[in-house]
């Protein structure tokens, strides 16, 4: 019996947590800026590429899936947009441009996509042959 009201409170406690965690603002911010400048992309199979393998975050063209709307999701979410965001930006890319010899190092590397990414994504994961199509999509456009 005493074990029963001892789960219960504990239950009860993670459910008040939880709902009070809703309340913290950070992680609500889905802003997506207008694009301001792009590279000059060598080819639309070249940007598709990149697109689909980075503009979660490194671009102003985020899609914010559903679960970027709960705590502490909305947390790990808008942390990792605003990190990538800051890195570099295919979407401001005469302000955020990112240094070519560093993506390729964090694609081959198995960096990026990043796990915490592609654990809710897995069509996100690259083998070697669409690690290499992407890197050489971005060396023939990123110069």
């Amino acid at each position: 019996m005493k074990l029963s009201k001892l789960l219960y409170s504990i239950i009860g406690i993670g459910i008040l947590v939880f709902a009070l965690i809703q309340l913290i603002p950070f992680g609500r911010d889905h802003a997506n800026p207008p694009t301001v400048s792009e590279p000059q992309w060598s080819s639309p199979e070249a940007r598709a590429l990149v697109k689909q393998s980075c503009f979660q975050c490194h671009s102003n063209e985020t899609e914010w899936p559903w679960y970027s709307n709960v705590a502490p999701a909305s947390w790990l979410v808008q942390f990792d947009v605003n990190e990538g965001r800051h890195k570099f930006n295919f979407s401001d890319w005469n302000k955020r441009r990112g240094e070519l010899d560093e993506m390729i190092g964090a694609i081959q590397e198995g960096e990026m996509p990043p796990l915490q990414y592609t654990a809710f994504h897995p069509e996100a994961r690259l083998n070697a042959q669409q690690k290499q199509a992407l890197i050489d999509a971005l060396k023939s456009s990123i110069k």
